[in-house]
């Protein structure tokens, strides 16, 4: 009931996992970027790959998409669940992975990525960043229908925020190579589900160049 020591391994290209369905156009306008959970308690997990390991790239990724939407005016929105919870509020979670979070330093946000001041951070209680969190009041309120979602994990918390997205009509845009896993495997089984059921799959590459442009196409 703890997370994986999770070995390092290299971030999938594009044509490791499946075409996308949609071609869905990326429009900094409309869209938000999502930093899901980049906390120390989850980073921790991933061994020290002396920089190359997927935590690592995955990292320095939403660094430079954090300040390209800086630059655009782009909401950047951060989840973090909170340190030592109580057993009513974690719930089912500690059937499969203990109590979580124990201190205020491993629920830190990365320093790489660590929230500004003008950045909305919310609490987050399940692995669909909107359940039991204002996210989808925020993205009406702005009136965004876009979201960028980037961070960990692809195959848990990465993929039913992006899925529960689709189902509110909010087009997700995952970021195969800011995102990070478990495993090359789970990995590549979150982006093979999103691009086939329910999201565009890209890269940082693609949406700096979407955030520096202002419109750009699918990546594939």
């Amino acid at each position: 009931m703890a997370l994986p020591s999770i070995a390092p391994y290299t971030l999938p290209e594009s044509s490791d996992h499946a075409e996308n369905r949609v071609s869905w156009t990326l429009d900094p306008h409309r869209a938000v970027l999502l930093v899901h959970d980049l906390q120390e308690h989850f980073v921790d997990a991933f061994q020290s790959a002396g920089g190359d390991g997927p935590a690592e790239v995955a990292v320095g990724n939403v660094a430079r998409l954090r300040d390209a939407a800086d630059v655009t005016g782009m909401p950047v929105v951060y989840t973090a669940q909170p340190p030592d919870q109580d057993p009513g509020e974690r719930g089912l979670l500690t059937d499969f992975w203990g109590p979580g979070l124990r201190t205020a330093e491993s629920a830190r946000i990365v320093a790489e990525v660590a929230p500004r001041d003008h950045h909305v951070v919310l609490t987050k209680w399940r692995y669909n960043a909107f359940i039991r969190t204002p996210l989808l009041d925020l993205m009406r309120e702005w009136g965004r229908d876009q979201m960028v979602v980037v961070g960990v994990y692809a195959h848990i918390g990465c993929l039913l925020t992006a899925a529960d997205a689709f189902m509110h009509d909010i087009q997700p845009f995952v970021v195969g190579d800011a995102v990070a896993d478990f495993s090359l495997e789970h990995h590549v089984q979150a982006l093979d589900y999103a691009a086939e059921r329910c999201a565009t799959v890209t890269r940082t590459d693609a949406v700096l160049r979407t955030l520096a442009t202002g419109a750009l196409g699918a990546s594939r």
